[in-house]
């Protein structure tokens, strides 16, 4: 068995475990949801959340960020983790976005271009990695197939034994990424995302992972896991 194939019977048995597919959380449109995503980096998501409404309450239109004092957006987006580089990485990535877009704040055009090169142009803009490119095209209404990995789906995959050990979370995304056929839609590659990351916050945990109850146990590799009853 190959490793795409492995990745393709086991991401098949974590979407059929919890339950794919999943409702997307998300309808923004791609530029709120780079914001979003960016107001994200390290901070819970419940913190995000408020943070995103009071930063579109203070300020209804991306112009008026880019155009407000960052020490005012700062202070709207205060709640997050480190808010004092948040700030002004926003507003230059907005601005960065109406500049090569000829005055337009939209990424809508995305949709057209391939998956590839969509992210690429993406993370040229300074904060924007491989998670945050494959967010923006995935979790917002484009809705393009675009495998986001954060570290719980990185954990999975590294003890199951579908990318190396130790793999960063960039070089895990362009792995797992190549394992899915090309063929999948925008829906069947988030249901690719959450299951993996549903099974590494509910069962793969960091520390003590509840081997008993995993349902791809037959298929890792993961060196502490306890033998079967």
């Amino acid at each position: 068995m190959t490793l795409a194939e492995r990745a393709l019977l086991i991401d098949e048995r974590l979407c059929q475990e919890y339950g794919a597919p999943f409702v997307p959380f998300s309808y923004r449109d791609p530029v709120s949801e780079l914001v979003g995503s960016l107001l994200s980096h390290r901070t819970k998501n419940a913190v995000t959340r408020g943070a995103f409404q009071r930063l579109t309450e203070v300020y209804p239109s991306w112009q008026q960020v880019i155009e407000a004092p960052t020490g005012r957006v700062e202070q709207a987006i205060a709640a997050v983790t480190y808010p004092e580089v948040k700030a002004p990485r926003i507003q230059a990535a907005l601005q960065q976005i109406k500049d090569r877009c000829e005055g337009e704040l939209s990424l809508d055009f995305l949709a057209d271009m391939p998956v590839r090169e969509a992210r690429d142009w993406l993370e040229v803009i300074p904060g924007i990695g491989a998670k945050t490119s494959a967010a923006v095209l995935s979790f917002s209404r484009l809705r393009m197939p675009a495998l986001v990995v954060d570290t719980h789906h990185q954990r999975v995959a590294q003890r199951i034994g579908l990318v190396p050990a130790k793999a960063s979370l960039e070089r895990c995304a362009l792995l797992l990424q190549s394992y899915i056929p090309e063929n999948w839609d925008g829906q069947r590659v988030y249901d690719s995302h959450q299951g993996y990351m549903r099974h590494g916050q509910q069962v793969c945990h960091w520390r003590s992972p509840d081997c008993g109850r995993c349902v791809v146990r037959p298929w890792c590799d993961y060196p502490d896991k306890p033998e079967p009853d």
